[in-house]
């Protein structure tokens, strides 16, 4: 048994002490996590939107052209809001 892969058997007990030291270790892990990915951008150009969700310049077009998604024209480049794709994405 390692103490990064430990195995519980059926014979064995969890302790209370084991769950709070879970947790600080989950909580630690996910602070990490958290502080290496910085918040996104709040607009978005077509080619990162289309690399995010993995889709093509017609099924971009096709979403705003029939108002699945928002944006906004500013001269000649697209943006889209993140919080748009989030609320997308969730649907």
């Amino acid at each position: 048994m390692t103490p990064e892969n430990p195995t519980l058997f059926s014979h064995q007990l969890i302790t209370k002490g084991d769950l709070v030291e879970f947790k600080n270790t989950l909580i630690s892990e996910l602070k990490e996590i958290i502080s290496q990915n910085p918040e996104p951008k709040k607009w978005l150009k077509s080619a990162e939107v289309k690399e995010l969700l993995k889709i093509s310049n017609g099924t971009l077009q096709n979403l705003r052209i029939n108002g699945t998604l928002d944006y906004t024209k500013v001269g000649s480049i697209i943006y889209y809001k993140y919080d748009d794709l989030k609320k997308l994405l969730e649907k």
